[in-house]
């Protein structure tokens, strides 16, 4: 490992939340640490609030006081850029303006050795353009801690064009000795989880948009059916919905308007309404004293269907065949090659989500996907005006039967699991295609980075090679938009064979 020595000194620039965080990790790992704030005063104030909560985890038997006074020694305020001379290390964590950036790398460039490692922590500025300035670009990096940084795991290591690969691996390999999950990536608008994770909301708000359903029933559907640990409308609350706003509007003008990072004009409203979420009060939901926070639509208990019929395997959905039988519900099997469906008595259809919407055929219900149809605990279903009211009845009640809560949303395509996780593998690929980051640095990212209970490649290669490339390329011919045409590197995946595939041949 290349990691820098314990012994050396680490200076974080910027004393607000994200440096005092990045600070007090640096400190944990046994740095001497130097912090240095613009504004008098400021660094020992931090100085202060970092030494209070080394002492909270004392009270909480999470560290030692040996190990606190230690840690306290050896964190020093700077009053001046000039201690800062000794560092081999110095994060920024300042305002996320690129002038004021690079007048400060400019400057420290002046007072550090040439061996120390200069990072900064933005998120949505460009590391090549910060670099940019420096006389010696290559001993930049991006160091991209996630709040607060202290608990966070997931550390994004960016290179910039003229980053060196020596100072990439010391900046991944510092990280991996602080106790942190690092991961590579190159210097791309959002770098892994801000550009990767933006279909997560924005598909969210487009089902909501299209009045497909209401923000408690979108939430409920994510969490409980796709196994998200939060659903959009809550965690943009808890977020702050300017922050996730500026997030989505930066990467997408970053992409030059790319209709694939499009923002919500329903989100902006907010934004302009003053509505920000948790810290305004008012969000999505209420957050006032005595507020009553929405339930999802969910449908009233019906009873099952007494047979089926089932044709082709259902693909991802193919569980569900032995649960049904295992509800008591008698199931006959079709090999005929004429799609993957179920026929229900009513003489309608029940089909997983594809792309495709209940008005273009005669009687058709549509079930979103599903993380796993047995620990999933609601199941969304899709109809149109068209649909026969004793095929929905029925298939509310077959899903009951299998222990799922119902919520009906109106004839959205590709529902909204299907639709979301589809643009999640779909940016995956673009991204692993044009070497952002490696499949494994971009599935360890999304999971340790945003909690995602499968990594959006990983994610791809269970639903099979074709599975997202199909439900896009119906969605892009019903919103011809260009936000759901697949990427190219999507497009040259579904003609890979899996392990699955192979093992099927």
């Amino acid at each position: 490992m290349t990691a820098i020595d314990q012994s050396r000194t680490v200076a974080v620039v910027g004393t607000g939340t994200m440096g005092q965080g990045i600070a007090q990790v640096a400190l944990a790992a046994g740095h001497l640490v130097r912090l240095y704030d613009a504004v008098p005063g400021r660094a020992a104030e931090a100085a202060d609030a970092i030494g209070a909560r080394l002492d909270r985890l004392v009270e909480k038997g999470r560290m030692d006081s040996a190990a606190r006074d230690a840690a306290r020694a050896r964190l020093h305020p700077a009053a001046e850029p000039a201690e800062l001379a000794d560092a081999a290390l110095v994060v920024e964590a300042i305002v996320e303006q690129l002038p004021v950036k690079q007048k400060l790398f400019t400057a420290l460039e002046e007072i550090v050795d040439e061996d120390c490692l200069l990072a900064t922590n933005t998120s949505s500025l460009s590391v090549t353009a910060i670099a940019g300035a420096l006389r010696n670009p290559g001993r930049f990096v991006g160091l991209h801690f996630f709040n607060p940084a202290p608990l966070l795991p997931l550390v994004e290591v960016v290179s910039g064009f003229a980053t060196e690969d020596a100072a990439a691996t010391r900046a991944y390999d510092t990280a991996k000795a602080w106790g942190k999950t690092p991961v590579r990536c190159t210097d791309t608008p959002g770098f892994i989880v801000n550009r990767i994770a933006r279909p997560f909301y924005a598909e969210a708000f487009a089902v909501y948009e299209e009045r497909g359903a209401d923000p408690a029933t979108i939430d409920a559907v994510l969490r409980e059916c796709g196994g998200f640990k939060m659903g959009p409308f809550e965690l943009t609350d808890l977020i702050g919905q300017d922050v996730n706003e500026a997030v989505t509007r930066s990467v997408w003008e970053s992409f030059f308007q790319n209709p694939k990072f499009t923002p919500s004009l329903a989100q902006r409203r907010l934004v302009e309404s003053g509505l920000h979420g948790r810290k305004s009060g008012r969000g999505w939901y209420s957050y006032e004293d005595g507020a009553i926070r929405p339930e999802p639509h969910t449908a009233p208990a019906t009873e099952p269907p007494p047979h089926l019929t089932v044709e082709g395997d259902l693909g991802p959905a193919g569980e569900l065949i032995a649960m049904i039988r295992e509800a008591g519900i008698t199931v006959h099997e079709c090999d005929e090659d004429r799609g993957t469906r179920i026929l229900l008595p009513s003489g309608g259809q029940l089909a997983l989500a594809d792309g495709q919407t209940s008005a273009e055929f005669r009687d058709v219900v549509y079930f979103d996907l599903a993380l796993d149809y047995r620990t999933a605990t609601r199941i969304a279903l899709s109809a149109s005006e068209v649909t026969g009211w004793e095929t929905l009845r029925q298939s509310i009640g077959l899903f009951q039967a299998l222990g799922k809560k119902v919520s009906v949303i109106g004839d959205v395509p590709g529902m909204i699991v299907a639709r979301t996780v589809a643009m999640l593998v779909d940016l995956a690929a673009d991204a692993v295609a044009k070497q952002v980051a490696s499949p494994r640095d971009i599935d360890t990212a999304m999971r340790r980075g945003v909690n995602y209970p499968l990594g959006p490649v990983e994610w791809g290669r269970r639903l099979g090679r074709a599975w997202a490339h199909e439900l896009l390329d119906e969605l892009h011919a019903r919103v011809p938009s260009g936000r759901y045409a697949p990427s190219l590197g999507l497009y040259r995946q579904s003609y890979v064979p899996t392990e699955k595939d192979e093992a099927g041949a």
